[in-house]
């Protein structure tokens, strides 16, 4: 494979943790770093991760699953580091047709966990949730919510083109 980049944003990250995060990614892919000043208010720290590949079986075989379990460990790490509220946010994205984001920010350090250690868990799912008859037509992007009431991810939002569209009950609806 041609030199992959994933360019990771943060603020409120110590730099044992980050340097443990680049230190599971720089075998794979050449690592950029950026520094934010706080963005969002209610979160003490947020780290982006996006990776340059599609969301499949294929990445973790690639990635190595062992790897991908010790990411895992360094972002419950980080949570139980910093207790419960709005502490840590945690964006990992994958590139692909659509774009595949989970955002992981519960308040509560097991639910916290749980989504942490279920994001490999959605590969099962995906032909289901990417199935075009559920979806709205041509989305680039869709957005995983955490459900602790469920204990599982969820759809929450789409992104076709610059509309954004949330998922209800009974369907999607456009709110921009």
């Amino acid at each position: 494979m041609d030199s992959l980049t994933t360019h990771l944003k943060y603020y409120g990250i110590s730099p044992w943790e980050i340097e443990v995060i680049y230190g599971l990614f720089k075998d794979r892919f050449q690592v950029e770093q950026e520094e934010l000043e706080q963005v969002e208010p209610e979160f003490v720290s947020m780290l982006n991760v996006p990776i340059p590949l599609a969301f499949n079986e294929e990445f973790f075989r690639w990635f190595d699953y062992r790897r991908w379990e010790k990411v895992k460990a360094i972002f419950k790490e980080m949570k139980r580091r910093r207790g419960s509220g709005n502490a840590l946010k945690i964006d990992v994205s994958f590139s692909g047709n659509p774009k595949i984001r989970f955002m992981i920010d519960s308040e509560d350090n097991q639910w916290f966990n749980n989504a942490v250690e279920k994001i490999d868990f959605v590969l099962e799912l995906l032909p289901y949730h990417l199935d075009p008859e559920k979806l709205p037509n041509d989305v680039t992007e869709i957005i995983y919510q955490y459900d602790p009431e469920a204990a599982r991810w969820r759809l929450n939002i789409a992104f076709v083109k610059e509309k954004k569209f949330v998922f209800t009950g009974n369907g999607w609806k456009i709110v921009t």
